[in-house]
């Protein structure tokens, strides 16, 4: 079994009187810094001087200075700013600001687990990974809980990582809901793996190929909308309050012998040796490669033209008809 750790497990005494630079006000940054100024850490912010994001956390109490700053008067340094400008940013303001004792704080572990960053050996290296959005990671805790997370200490220079760890995770209420243990690689890896094959890319093209079925079989598009994209999150909110079985209890007799039978059929042996293939993709450093690549050669441009062909596909095309009928005042 994992090594789990639950709130009053854990306490903050620690690091209270250690100064947390939360670098980057994106979504996660937003969340988990005003979680951890809740919380009564000592929390400066770190931005880009004149960028979007400096007023609105000065505007939630949060002192703001420059990354370089921040990173100067830190103790533990809390990497939040986007994987791919993470090296860059690492390599001109943060690294040359750090000495020995302090902490380089993540939550996800990519940017040293392949070597983007090359962090000295007099420094601890922690990772918080909330699993949730920064939206979910600020609701849940003013609601009194927490989006649990996964911890873990690549290196431990100062003896006392596994503190700094447990109390930043605790401080952004994750310990609330619970914690796991879990190390860089493994994060990274099964990370982007659920990303690739199941969350995300595997979602994705498994609704858009059952659209196209009921389309491509005469079927009104607006109706297969329905049955196979809107639906979906009905059964996968069953799946993760109460499990798979547990969503197989709550679903129609005809849906559970027809899920149970015709599923495999669907997703079989073939598809899972793709899956391990993706997998493989990852842990060799192929898919990394691939990445940086694309990413330092297009930008956003890298995965844009994948994502003008779902805005032109009629799954896209017919969801924002439907979605405006079910939500007037949304907006895409």
């Amino acid at each position: 079994m994992a090594r789990t750790w639950k709130d009053d497990e854990i306490s903050l005494d620690p690091i209270r009187d250690q100064t947390v630079a939360v670098l980057g006000y994106g979504i996660q940054g937003e969340a988990q810094a005003n979680n951890m100024k809740d919380s009564g850490l000592d929390v400066i912010v770190g931005l880009r001087k004149g960028g979007s994001s400096w007023d609105r956390a000065e505007s939630a109490g949060h002192r703001v200075f420059t990354v370089a700053e921040a990173t100067r008067q830190a103790d533990i340094v809390h990497i939040l700013v986007p994987d791919m400008v993470q090296a860059t940013t690492y390599a001109s303001e943060i690294g040359p600001n750090m000495s020995a004792g302090k902490a380089l704080s993540f939550s996800h572990a990519a940017a040293i687990h392949w070597k983007w960053i090359e962090a000295p050996s007099d420094v601890d290296l922690i990772m918080v990974a909330p699993k949730g959005p920064g939206s979910k990671v600020r609701e849940t805790y003013l609601e009194g809980f927490g989006t649990p997370s996964i911890v873990a200490v690549e290196q431990d220079y100062t003896g006392t990582a596994w503190d700094r760890t447990l109390g930043v995770a605790k401080a952004i209420g994750s310990a609330r809901a619970g914690l796991i243990k879990t190390t860089f690689k493994e994060e990274v890896e099964t990370d982007w793996f659920g990303e690739q094959a199941d969350l995300c890319g595997g979602a994705a093209s498994m609704v858009t190929n059952a659209f196209e079925t009921l389309v491509d079989a005469g079927y009104q598009p607006e109706i297969a909308y329905f049955e196979v994209l809107h639906e979906l999150k009905l059964i996968v909110d069953m799946i993760q309050r109460y499990g798979i079985n547990g969503m197989w209890r709550r679903v129609s007799e005809t849906a559970r012998y027809g899920g149970l039978t015709r599923g495999p059929m669907v997703m079989d042996d073939n598809t899972k040796a793709r899956m391990a293939e993706v997998l493989k993709m990852i842990q060799d450093g192929r898919f990394n490669r691939e990445w940086i690549t694309e990413y330092e050669k297009n930008g956003r441009d890298a995965f844009e033209s994948y994502m003008k062909k779902y805005d032109e596909h009629q799954i896209e095309q017919v969801g924002k008809k439907m979605r405006k009928m079910m939500w007037p005042d949304s907006v895409e």
